[in-house]
């Protein structure tokens, strides 16, 4: 098996990740792109720790002034399953009103997840769903699922399934609310779309 020798000095920048990344995608285990570039490409090795931890190689073969050569080899087959972060420590902070605390945002993913905080008392009013089901994973706190045939109480632990289409609202309980939705991948991401009777 032959490396792939890419030079991307004479591509425009905009289109260089892209170009690597998609070349990458085509190799095989333990095979490798060979990188020529003027100068260390930091922000290309910072994408494939975020995007591949652990899935890939980086080894130095040039490393002068204007000249740089990197072989960046092909270790798994997918991007490696990971640890994201912890849902606990990242719903400990106080929220005024609502917010994302997290989001999943990885470039070729099949799925979309956002971790949402409602403050005690604070709402995302009726709105109808996209073209996406979505899977709501209530993480703490209770409050309020608003559906067309009437509000269900829910509280920490609770799965909930919001149909597409489908119209619904979260009002938080005195304790706030914390709740994981995910979701099939979709271009542009998924929006909230106000609720208009009749619809």
């Amino acid at each position: 098996m032959s490396d792939v020798t890419l030079d991307v000095r004479e591509i425009p920048k905009p289109q260089r990740h892209p170009k690597i990344f998609g070349i990458f995608e085509s190799l095989d285990i333990g095979e490798a792109i060979v990188l020529v570039n003027d100068h260390d490409p930091r922000h290309l090795h910072d994408e494939f720790e975020e995007k591949l931890p652990g899935g890939y190689g980086w080894e130095y073969l040039v490393r002068e002034k204007r000249n740089y050569r990197i072989r960046i080899s092909k270790a798994t087959e997918a991007a490696p399953a990971r640890k994201l972060g912890n849902t606990a420590q990242l719903t400990q902070r106080e929220v005024d009103a609502a917010d994302v605390a997290w989001k999943l945002d990885f470039g070729g993913r099949g799925l979309d997840s956002n971790l949402i905080r409602l403050a005690p008392g604070g709402a995302i009013g009726t709105h109808r769903g996209g073209e996406v089901d979505v899977l709501v994973h209530v993480i703490s706190g209770s409050g309020t699922l608003g559906t067309e045939t009437g509000d269900v109480a829910i509280t920490a632990g609770d799965l909930l399934w919001l149909p597409h289409h489908s119209h619904r609202s979260f009002t938080s309980g005195p304790d706030g609310l914390n709740y994981l939705t995910v979701h099939s991948h979709r271009e542009p991401s998924l929006t909230i779309e106000p609720f208009r009777p009749g619809r």
